[in-house]
Parts: C-alpha cells; sequence; structure tokens
C-alpha cells in the first residue's frame, strides 16, 4: 500500500501542479507510477466538470465559459504536455533527420512553428467548448487519452534517454488495466453522459492512438516524453471535436 501511494504521488508530482508530499523517487516507489497515471486525468476531469457546472450555476456567458473550460487541463497539468505538443511540432515541422528531430525535442526554447501550432491548438480547442458539448462526456475523456498513452509508453521502445525513458523502465501498464480505465470511461459515458457521442469519441482515440504509433516508430523510431503529450494533447482535442460533431449531426437527424 504504501509503495502504491508513493506511485500515485509521483504520478501527480510529475503531470499535475496538484500539491503533493515528498516522497523518493526510487524504482520502487515508481513501480505503479505509470498505471496511476490515468488518475490525474480523473482529478482534470473532475476540476473540468466543476468549473462548467459553477459557469452554469452563474450564468457565466458563452465565452467567457469556453475560455475557462479551455485552460483548465492546462493550468492544472502546468502546461506539461502543451509543453511537448510544442516540441513535437518543432521537431516535426523541421524535416530534418532522424537525430537532429531527437536533438530538437530536447532544445528547451520554443521555435516559430510551436507558437503557431500552440495559438492553433488553443484557438481550435476554445471554438469547440463554445458549443457546449456534454461537459461530463469531455471530462471522461481526460482519462482516457492518459490511458492510451500510458500504454503506448508501454509498448513502444524508448527513442531516447529521458523521464519517459525512466518511467517505462521503473513502471508497468498491463492490458488489465487499460481495461479498468476503459470501462470506466464507458460507465460514465453510458450511465451519466451521452452515449453515442461518448463512443464516437472512444473509436477516434482509439483510431489517433494507432496513428500515432505508427509515426512515433516511422519519424522517430519510437517514443519519448514529448511524445507523449504532443499524443495526449491532440488526443483530447480529436475527443472533443468527435463529442462536438457527434451532437451536432444527433441535433439535426433528431
Amino acid at each position: 500500500m504504501k509503495t502504491f501511494f508513493s506511485s500515485c504521488v509521483i504520478a501527480f508530482s510529475t503531470y499535475s501542479r496538484i500539491p503533493m508530499p515528498q516522497v523518493e523517487w526510487s524504482e520502487k516507489n515508481m513501480r505503479h507510477t505509470l498505471a496511476l497515471f490515468p488518475l490525474v486525468g480523473l482529478a482534470v476531469g473532475l476540476i473540468f466538470w466543476v468549473v462548467d457546472g459553477i459557469c452554469a450555476l452563474l450564468g457565466v456567458g458563452m465565452v467567457l465559459r469556453a475560455a475557462l473550460l479551455t485552460a483548465v487541463p492546462v493550468v492544472v497539468t502546468g502546461g506539461i504536455h502543451l509543453d511537448g505538443y510544442c516540441d513535437t511540432v518543432d521537431a516535426l515541422s523541421s524535416h530534418a533527420s532522424r537525430e537532429r528531430k531527437l536533438e530538437i525535442l530536447k532544445d528547451s526554447s520554443a521555435g516559430a512553428f510551436a507558437v503557431i501550432w500552440c495559438g492553433v491548438l488553443l484557438l481550435v480547442t476554445f471554438g469547440l467548448m463554445t458549443e457546449k458539448a456534454s461537459a461530463l462526456t469531455v471530462a471522461a475523456g481526460f482519462i482516457l487519452s492518459r490511458s492510451l498513452s500510458a500504454l503506448a509508453i508501454e509498448h513502444l521502445p524508448s527513442a531516447r534517454s529521458g523521464m519517459g525513458a525512466t518511467l517505462k523502465s521503473g513502471s508497468r501498464f498491463p492490458w488489465w488495466v487499460m481495461g479498468l480505465y476503459t470501462a470506466a470511461y464507458l460507465a460514465v459515458v453510458l450511465l451519466w453522459g451521452e452515449p453515442v457521442p461518448g463512443l464516437v469519441a472512444l473509436a477516434a482515440a482509439i483510431g489517433f492512438y494507432f496513428m500515432y504509433k505508427r509515426i512515433a516508430m516511422k519519424v522517430f523510431g519510437g517514443f519519448t516524453g514529448d511524445l507523449a503529450g504532443w499524443f495526449l494533447t491532440i488526443c483530447e482535442l480529436v475527443m472533443l471535436a468527435a463529442v462536438v460533431v457527434t451532437e451536432r449531426v444527433m441535433a439535426i437527424w433528431c
């Protein structure tokens, strides 16, 4: 139980800005970190859902609501996944060799393409948030995106040394854990959220997961922590878009 708690603390202290106690970063304490990583998504989703509920209670306008909901994942995680997205965009936009792309991933400075595509990402996310999609269905997606990201870390080789490689070497994410998180996602969207948009979002996330694995292997020779952040960020955008589009189509047909 102590190891389980320590792994949870490491997951939250690494991938969120939620205050956590100090624990030693040992191989033993990191044993379950990857398996507990999606719980960070649960925290993000709960905060997202609460903020949406407060906005509804106070009668907050559509624009401010969308801005706040767009900011929630960035604020709660401290932008760690967005940072990986920006680094990966710079690497992909370089059209350089694999070795050079991996060097760009290690560069802490943001290039022009990172700034441009970060702006595009936030703008599109904000626009989709104005469509008032089912907040609970979208919130459940934060668990699923991290589950798929952890699954990819489990099954892809490390392209280079770094935080991602350290996490992979010291922690596991077996298929049955993925099954548990998927079941939790399905329970939320089928019982309390929007079933059809939720299932479409699940299909879209799985489709992007396989696309990500192909890109990671073909372009980089495996995964890195930055690539994991890139996948998670776009996966959440894909799921949000799937929910919004499906709800619109259902509204037209019904």
